[in-house]
């Protein structure tokens, strides 16, 4: 390897690889690696445009950045309460979920601690494969601010994008919820210069998120109403149960990547509803109660329209219109809203829109899916001796819990250790708590 090159290089710097700086900061400073990671962003944020006042988060604060990896981190969620005075009041609060502005709080606390390896403002704009003698033992990347670097392994944790239902584009009163905080700032400042307030909301979508843009919308604009569409013919509770949230265990991902591929599929389909299209007990009660108590006042604001589903979208100067579909009678309903927020879910990049040159060397199955090592690392030609590894999107491989937050911890201790195994580093060495 030349002078000067990265032991790793980290593309995206949201929780995966903020986890994994936190691990390799860890290591003990004679086994130190030359790590940077790679954020367009110019700081650091996850999901900002849903830290909705009271919303909280849907796993334990024991499944922060570091605990599941090494308890005795610095860097946990407890020890981000002791420094900000707050872990006796969190502990009278008798609750394992934090909310998700508190937790958006640790997670710049934790940032802020390996600030140093990170380049805030980059992107990075392309890969490319460096060979010597014959095999690909490193990868150039191109970074948005015209520096090259090169690097021993790769990290790919570039997150995720946004899905719209097809044939509905993004537009001025066609939102995605990721960005609903924001948005909703913008529309508020627009009708604060002409007097006015928002009237009407349709939310699509019956997930999690879209209970909570409708829970949002209904308390913060008490004049307008609300639409809430979906296909389903009601929320449907999130399977939190132990035994089903077993799925989620660092020792499931063991069970799971060993498993036949048709296994694999029927868990995935069987346990679709510990994470997809669900919403917490609680605010489907209070979702209830509020629909129930304005039938009875006679002034409805919250409606709701099960198994429905969007025919048609068209923006106008000072509208939305939607046609909704009722899909049980056939009835075709049109709603005039100030905005449709679509509350569609998120999908992932393919790894090969940043590989370039290297793409046609990942291996893929019989369904056009990358294959993946149980250490995170693409399966590759033989000549590729360079690690790529994947912080999600290998759900197919991986399980449910491969873009969650609940193994966040332990996978950034499989990938640093999987890095430094393959940089020789010395047997019985500790990876941040993990052994190699």
């Amino acid at each position: 390897m030349s002078r000067g090159e990265l032991d790793l290089l980290g593309v995206g710097f949201g929780p995966a690889n903020l986890a994994l700086a936190l691990a390799v900061d860890e290591l003990p400073p004679d086994d130190r690696l030359g790590a940077l990671f790679c954020e367009r962003q110019p700081r650091f944020g996850w999901h900002r445009g849903m830290l909705l006042p009271g919303a909280t988060l849907q796993v334990s604060f024991l499944k922060d950045l570091v605990t599941q990896r090494n308890p005795t981190s610095p860097a946990s969620f407890v020890a981000y309460l002791h420094e900000r005075g707050r872990l006796a009041d969190f502990v009278n609060a008798k609750t394992f979920f934090p909310t998700r502005l508190e937790f958006h709080d640790y997670l710049e606390w934790a940032a802020a601690r390996v600030a140093g390896s990170v380049r805030y403002g980059t992107e990075v704009t392309a890969l490319r494969p460096v060979r010597e003698d014959g095999a690909v033992r490193a990868v150039e990347a191109e970074l948005s601010d015209g520096t090259r670097v090169r690097s021993r392994d790769v990290v790919l944790a570039t997150g995720l994008r946004a899905r719209m239902p097809r044939g509905v584009p993004r537009g001025p009163r066609v939102w995605h919820n990721h960005t609903l905080l924001g948005d909703l700032r913008a529309l508020d400042e627009a009708h604060a210069a002409t007097g006015t307030a928002p009237r009407s909301f349709v939310v699509l979508g019956a997930g999690q998120s879209a209970a909570e843009v409708v829970q949002h919308l209904h308390a913060r604009y008490p004049g307008a109403e609300v639409h809430s569409v979906f296909r389903s013919f009601g929320y449907a509770p999130a399977d939190d149960s132990p035994f089903a949230n077993r799925v989620f265990d660092p020792a499931a991902v063991d069970e799971f990547h060993t498993a036949p591929p048709a296994v694999r599929e029927d868990l995935l389909r069987r346990h679709a509803g510990t994470n997809y299209s669900v919403v917490d007990q609680d605010l489907i009660q209070e979702l209830y109660r509020t629909e129930y108590a304005e039938t009875v006042a006679g002034a409805r604001r919250l409606h709701v329209h099960r198994a429905s589903e969007l025919l048609e979208v068209r923006e106008e100067e000072t509208a939305v219109a939607v046609d909704v579909l009722d899909r049980t009678s056939g009835a075709v309903r049109r709603l005039r809203a100030d905005v449709l927020v679509c509350a569609t879910g998120f999908e992932h990049l393919d790894p090969a829109v940043l590989l370039g040159e290297l793409a046609p060397a990942v291996r893929r199955d019989a369904a056009g899916r990358v294959l993946v090592h149980r250490d995170h690392r693409l399966v590759t030609d033989p000549d590729v001796t360079c690690g790529i590894h994947l912080m999600g999107g290998t759900e197919h491989s991986h399980g449910l819990s491969s873009s969650l937050l609940s193994n966040v911890a332990p996978r950034a201790g499989e990938v640093l250790a999987s890095v430094r195994r393959r940089r020789g580093a010395p047997a019985g060495a500790r990876a941040g708590g993990l052994p190699v």
